[in-house]
């Protein structure tokens, strides 16, 4: 098992910035790729980004150009750099595990608002 904390989220302004932090615990040398999700209100959750064990990246195409996520293996924390943020942003950002041979966890979501 693996769990998950999520922190960082809050109320910034349109073009404002937050980093969000997910740092897992448990099983941590069972995880192949960490990322994250975000859902709004009324919308499917979605792909935000992801990286792998390795450093491979992937986007989501609303964020392409300004999130960044990048971690730290030796804290086990994956980060999520926002930048240019815009009210559509708004959302809670969820951290996701995946663990070598199959299998998932989901922290409990951190609250993005973006509003002037």
């Amino acid at each position: 098992q693996v769990q998950l904390v999520e922190s960082g989220g809050g109320l910034v302004q349109p073009g404002g910035s937050l980093k969000l932090s997910c740092a897992a615990s448990g099983s941590v040398f069972s995880i192949s790729a960490m990322g994250w999700y975000r859902q709004a209100p009324g919308k499917q959750r979605e792909l935000v980004s992801v990286i792998t064990s390795v450093g491979s990246t992937k986007y989501g195409d609303s964020v392409k150009g300004r999130f960044t996520i990048s971690r730290d293996n030796a804290k086990n924390t994956v980060y999520l750099q926002m930048i240019s943020l815009k009210p559509e942003d708004t959302a809670v950002y969820y951290c996701k595990a995946v663990r070598r041979g199959g299998g998932q966890e989901w922290g409990q979501g951190t609250q993005v608002t973006v509003s002037s």
